[in-house]
């Protein structure tokens, strides 16, 4: 049975590869079918793969999978695994030589937990291809999350574990769900209540407040010692075109912002992809045109809160590794 997670999108396949020792992996979401496709870039440090040919005005609008990967630029490699994968299947964009596989992608710093040498590669696309399903999925430390951390700004030696996290939201046939691996700056709060789940510990088992120490610490402290990302892929059955998709992608950001303080920086490498497979039903005939703009509006509101809760899972439900405890060991002792 799909789980609470983005494999309740039909059509979805996750996959991981993991490897804890070195504290790295990816992760990879198949979409053999095709979807239509889109990306919000936010963070001033990406590291992505194919995202210009998602700007509108471009030719390809489906698309066949997303990599999330650690390794820094060097985990972009595990894509050419996840295109000869789907290559061997047949699937891809048709050509006069043959498909050809559309694999998108985004990256995140984990070189620092860990071995820096052991990154994500194409043996390692293609292995977590292979263990690609359309039920529940690992969360925590596995795949693109496995070497990721939260609240680094008093540095690497007082972040907590970060992780893969996933969630679905759904109202009447539509759904839509979020896969997201959060290796933020900032730190992780719960949206409802404000209170800081993983984030900057203190000497007491707790966590300080990220704002504080930014009020505090000299800004050349903070830069230099690490590099972050938050990245992600929000999918749903609605039928969107590329540039509805484009503004879901817009509105799931928002998820990112309730969730991470501070999101969006400098430090950061924060992206969203969205897939929209179209396999809900059309709408009605006689439906007003601004019955669009009012069902978009919808499922943006439920693609954001889906993201909130993808990026609490990630944190709570991942383990301490390398020497990084989870917040949960942090706090419990």
């Amino acid at each position: 049975m799909p789980s609470d997670g983005i494999t309740a999108i039909p059509g979805l396949r996750v996959g991981h590869w993991t490897r804890r020792r070195a504290a790295t992996g990816c992760t990879v979401v198949l979409c053999e079918e095709g979807a239509v496709a889109a990306v919000d870039v936010r963070g001033g440090a990406p590291g992505t793969r194919e995202t210009d040919l998602l700007q509108p005005g471009n030719l390809v609008e489906r698309i066949h999978a997303v990599l999330l990967a650690g390794g820094s630029a060097f985990g972009l490699d595990a894509a050419a695994g996840v295109m000869r994968y789907l290559e061997e299947r047949g699937v891809g964009f048709p050509t006069t030589a043959g498909p050809v596989p559309i694999v998108v992608g985004a990256v995140l710093y984990d070189l620092s937990v860990g071995r820096a040498d052991v990154r994500p590669d194409a043996a390692a696309g293609y292995a977590a291809c292979q263990a690609a399903t359309g039920g529940r999925i690992p969360e925590g430390s596995v795949g693109a999350g496995t070497g990721a951390t939260v609240g680094k700004a008093l540095g690497p030696q007082r972040a907590v574990k970060g992780g893969i996290g996933s969630a679905t939201e759904a109202l009447d046939s539509i759904s839509v769900g979020a896969l997201v691996a959060v290796n933020c700056f900032g730190e992780v709060v719960d949206p409802d209540s404000g209170r800081v789940l993983a984030g900057p510990r203190d000497d007491k088992g707790g966590f300080l407040s990220t704002l504080d120490v930014l009020r505090e610490a000299a800004p050349s402290a903070l830069f230099g010692a690490f590099t972050n990302s938050t990245i992600g892929v929000v999918a749903t059955n609605a039928r969107l075109s590329r540039d509805q998709a484009y503004r879901l992608a817009v509105m799931a950001q928002d998820g990112l912002s309730r969730a991470v303080r501070p999101a969006h920086t400098p430090l950061d490498g924060d992206v969203l992809f969205v897939l929209a497979t179209g396999a809900a039903p059309p709408p009605k005939a006689d439906a007003p045109p601004a019955q669009a703009a009012v069902d978009l509006t919808t499922l943006g509101a439920l693609a954001a809160r889906a993201v909130e809760r993808a990026i609490v899972r990630a944190v709570t439900e991942t383990r301490g590794l390398a020497d990084v405890p989870s917040a949960r060991e942090w706090t419990e002792g």
